[in-house]
C-alpha cells in the first residue's frame, strides 16, 4: 500500500453531551493532557514570557493596562482552571462548554467585558495525519487567551514575531494578536492544499501512464479531505464577516483592516478547494472512462473472435451429424441425407472453404478499422 493510500484524516471521537443535560457543563475528558499555561506579558520595549503553574489571579495581572498580555493554556486536565475562569474573570459557563466540547464550528460570539471566538486549527502531525483543532479565543481589554486541547500546534511564526518584536505585534493590542493568530491558521490551508493540489497532479500523471484501482482509492482519500475542509473554510469565512460588521470596542478599526485580508484569503482558499474538487472529479472519471475503454477493447478482440469463429463453427456443426447418404445394413440410398459425406478430398474442400471465410472476415473486419 502507498504512502498516499496509508495517509487519511484523522477522525477524532467526540464525547457529546446527554440529551436534556444541563447547558453550560463543562466538559473534562478523562484522558485529557496536564494544563500547560504561558504567559506572555509584553509591550513595544519589553517582551517577557513566564510558565503558570494555574492561573490563579490572573485577574490580578492582566490588570495592568500598559501591558498587553497573552494567557496561553494547552491541556484541558484541570477543573480548577475553568471554576477561575467563571469566577475570577466572569466567563460564561457557556463558554466554557464551548472550549471544553472541541467540535464546534468557526464563530465569534460577544459578551459583555470579552469575545468568543473559536477557529479550526489544520495541521500534520508527526504522525503525517492530518489533525482538526479547536483553538477558543476569549479577548478582553488587553489580554487574548487561547485554549487547545492538544500540546501540537503550527503558532511558533506568531511567537517569533512577539519575541522579535517584529511588525505591529507588540503594538496592536490583543485583538490584533488574534488576528496574527487566526491569520496564520487560515495560512496553514494553503499549504495542506498545496500538498493535495501535488499529490492530485501525481495521480494524474499515473493516470496516463499505468491506472490501477489505487489511483481511485487515492483520488477519494483528498477528495474526503477536501469536502472535510470545506466544512471548515465556509464558517470560518463567516465568522471573519460578523468580526467585520462587529461593534465590539475590544476590535480596532486597525485590526478590521487586516481581517479584510484575512476573510480575502479565505475567499481564494474556498476557490481553491473547490477547483481541487473538480479536478478529483474529473480523475475519477477518467480513470472510470480508461477502465471502461480498456473494457471495450478486451470486448472488442473477444467479439472479433467470436465473429470469425461463428460460421466456422456453423460449417463444422453441420457435418459433425454425420446422417449417410446410403443405409449401410440395407445399402438403401437415402435421397436426403449429406451427399459429401463420402466425397473424396471432401475433408480439404471443407477446410479450404472455412479458411477463405475466416480470411474474408479478417479482411472486412481490418478494412472497416477493428484491429486499430
Amino acid at each position: 500500500m502507498t504512502k498516499q493510500q496509508k495517509r487519511r484524516q484523522k477522525h477524532k471521537h467526540y464525547s457529546l453531551p446527554e440529551a436534556g443535560s444541563s447547558p453550560g457543563l463543562v466538559y473534562i475528558d478523562p484522558n485529557a493532557l496536564k494544563p500547560v499555561i504561558k504567559l506572555y506579558k509584553y509591550r513595544e520595549s519589553v517582551y517577557e514570557v513566564t510558565e503558570l503553574e494555574n492561573i490563579n489571579g490572573i485577574d490580578r495581572i492582566i490588570a495592568d493596562k500598559s501591558f498587553t498580555y497573552w494567557v496561553e493554556v494547552k491541556g484541558f486536565n484541570s477543573p480548577e482552571l475553568f471554576d477561575v475562569l467563571n469566577t475570577a474573570l466572569k466567563i460564561n459557563k457557556l463558554v466554557l462548554e464551548d472550549i471544553t466540547r472541541t467540535y464546534q464550528r468557526p464563530k465569534i460570539e460577544e459578551y459583555e467585558g470579552y469575545d468568543f471566538a473559536v477557529s479550526r486549527m489544520l495541521h500534520f502531525d508527526e504522525n503525517d495525519d492530518l489533525d482538526n483543532a479547536q483553538v477558543s479565543f476569549v479577548l478582553m481589554d488587553n489580554a487574548l487567551f487561547t485554549f487547545q486541547e492538544g500540546y501540537q500546534d503550527c503558532l511558533d511564526p506568531i511567537r517569533n514575531r512577539l519575541k522579535i518584536g517584529k511588525g505591529n505585534i507588540r503594538t496592536g493590542g490583543s485583538s490584533y494578536l488574534m488576528y496574527a493568530l487566526m491569520d496564520i491558521i487560515i495560512d496553514k490551508y494553503f499549504q495542506i492544499l498545496g500538498r493535495w493540489g501535488e499529490e492530485l497532479d501525481t495521480i494524474e500523471d499515473r493516470l496516463f501512464e499505468k491506472p490501477d484501482r489505487t489511483v481511485m482509492y487515492d483520488t477519494q482519500m483528498v477528495k474526503r479531505s477536501l469536502i472535510g475542509i470545506r466544512r471548515v473554510l465556509w464558517p470560518e469565512r463567516d465568522k471573519l464577516n460578523d468580526i467585520l460588521r462587529s461593534d465590539s470596542p475590544r476590535i480596532t478599526d486597525q485590526t478590521k483592516m487586516y481581517i479584510k485580508d484575512a476573510y480575502d484569503h479565505c475567499i481564494q482558499i474556498i476557490d481553491i478547494v473547490e477547483s481541487l474538487k473538480e479536478i478529483s472529479v474529473t480523475n475519477m472519471d477518467m480513470y472510470l472512462s480508461i477502465i471502461s475503454n480498456r473494457m471495450n477493447e478486451v470486448m472488442k478482440v473477444l467479439t472479433i473472435m467470436s465473429s470469425i469463429f461463428i460460421p466456422l463453427t456453423f460449417i463444422a456443426g453441420i457435418y459433425g451429424m454425420n446422417f449417410t447418404r446410403e443405409d449401410p445394413v440395407t445399402g438403401k440410398v437415402l435421397p436426403l441425407n449429406m451427399p459429401e459425406l463420402y466425397q473424396e478430398h471432401g475433408y480439404l474442400y471443407t477446410m479450404i472453404v472455412m479458411g477463405v471465410i475466416a480470411v474474408v472476415q479478417i479482411i472486412f473486419f481490418w478494412r472497416k478499422g477493428w484491429f486499430k
